[in-house]
């Protein structure tokens, strides 16, 4: 639905989508692969939407030199303004990384790389491979799992011992509980409509479905800043390694540390980026290994030369490409952030007029036919035949805002599979195939996944 209109003859406009404003912000949200697709195959690679809402005149790329020329380009020509990203605002406030502007977020993003890179984290192997195995060990032979579910479980435990540094206790397992349940209200394109229609976010009562997302929320938050109490009291915080006491301890170049608010909202930001995106990527990477065999004999066949050292772990090539794959096949993000033309410019021959937003279509790079031959088909062997440029593969968006805990996620993603691969065998169970279908503000497979358990093998390194 729509027509292709053309720019104006003095200028060299995108072509622009002229289907009614409304009719394509309910495309974006129920059916945002369709939607996609059919304005690239109708405008080619960049284009422009007029949806209500955030991406309102949005010029969409997925060709790898504009996208080349945004990112590298993304502190002077164009700029990440929070504006872009208040749909985000609902979860994580307004005070964390990814809501903040220009120097505040540079510097905040200095403040927390090295949390995520380094040595910082070969210190988290022991406690991703320890996570999964104490898992895992509870599947028996018989059961039918809920993939998703058990994937969420390992990653928020990870961030959750990783950003607070708490392992056990009540308050552990009712944040956990809670930002479960905070995340489910939710994760259907039903109800992530309330996300992109501000006029809908009304708390009408607690059975109404925002009065239902407030409550949740608040009640999350209340936990933690009580975290946050309990640490700026704890005498013995500079002796712990986590992210939270190194947050508190911290001070800006005025010498003043970060209020509560700033610590709940980077706490929220770590939580919601660090677990959700990772469950989800996991779940597709189980999903390709048991639906393709062949995939599944050639990991465990790599898996069977290899020792238990992680480092060497995480570099066996097939493993990679299989991790690489899964997240080109089905980004968990279908776009970048979207950065604000800060000055009239031209993107590979197109006009752009200042304080027009431009995304990276993350989801249509990884699927152009000239990049990635048979695009749909989920092959492994690409990643190995070949090396990509950071903009014809940017699975964590790019720049200066490229996703701060690329690395642990990396690192997570291949060493929970190897331990999944190693202790049990598992069977497909449900609709088959199994497509993406909007989950929040990202894709995640439509129902889940579900296996049943078939054996508790262990393949010997």
């Amino acid at each position: 639905m729509g027509v292709v209109v053309t720019g104006k003859p003095s200028m060299n406009l995108p072509p622009t989508i002229n289907a009614p404003q409304f009719w394509q912000l309910l495309q974006w949200i129920f059916k945002p692969i369709d939607l996609l697709h059919r304005y690239n195959d109708q405008c080619g690679d960049t284009f422009r939407l007029t949806m209500s809402g955030i991406f309102s005149g949005a010029v969409f790329t997925s060709d790898p030199q504009v996208v080349q020329q945004v990112l590298t380009n993304d502190t002077k020509q164009f700029l990440s303004l929070s504006a872009a990203n208040q749909i985000l605002q609902p979860f994580l406030g307004d005070r964390g990384v990814i809501l903040l502007e220009r120097d505040e977020h540079r510097q905040r993003r200095q403040l927390l790389m090295p949390q995520f890179h380094g040595d910082k984290v070969k210190s988290y192997t022991d406690l991703m491979r320890n996570i999964t195995r104490e898992l895992v060990s509870t599947w028996q032979v018989g059961d039918t799992i809920n993939v998703r579910e058990q994937m969420q479980s390992i990653s928020l435990a990870v961030i959750l011992q990783a950003v607070f540094g708490v392992y056990q206790g009540d308050r552990y397992e009712q944040i956990r509980t809670k930002l479960i349940e905070v995340l489910a209200l939710v994760e259907s394109p039903v109800s992530s409509g309330l996300l992109f229609f501000p006029g809908l976010q009304k708390d009408w009562g607690a059975r109404s479905p925002w009065g239902r997302f407030v409550r949740q929320r608040a009640e999350l938050d209340r936990l933690i800043y009580a975290e946050i109490s309990d640490r700026r009291n704890d005498q013995h915080r500079v002796d712990r390694s986590d992210i939270l006491s190194m947050l508190i301890g911290s001070q800006d170049a005025e010498g003043q540390g970060m209020t509560d608010e700033e610590l709940h909202d980077e706490l929220m930001t770590l939580l919601f980026a660090g677990h959700e995106t990772t469950a989800t990527a996991l779940s597709w990477a189980i999903y390709w290994i048991n639906y393709l065999p062949e995939v599944r004999e050639k990991l465990l066949a790599e898996l069977a030369t290899a020792g238990d050292d992680a480092l060497a772990l995480s570099r066996l090539p097939y493993l990679s490409a299989v991790c690489s794959e899964t997240l080109r096949i089905h980004p968990v993000g279908m776009l970048t952030f979207a950065r604000i033309a800060q000055e009239p410019v031209q993107l590979k021959g197109f006009d752009i007029a200042a304080g027009t937003p431009v995304v990276g279509c993350i989801y249509l790079t990884h699927h152009r036919s000239d990049i990635y031959p048979d695009p749909e088909s989920f092959k492994p062997e690409r990643f190995i035949d070949r090396q990509y440029s950071p903009y014809e593969f940017y699975p964590f968006g790019g720049g200066a805002r490229r996703c701060i805990g690329m690395a642990l996620a990396q690192q997570e993603l291949k060493l929970v599979l190897v331990e999944v691969l190693r202790n049990c065998q598992l069977e497909l169970t449900g609709k088959l195939p199994i497509a993406p279908i909007r989950r929040g503000v990202t894709l995640g497979p439509n129902g889940g996944v579900t296996a049943k358990v078939v054996s508790n093998h262990a393949v010997t390194p």
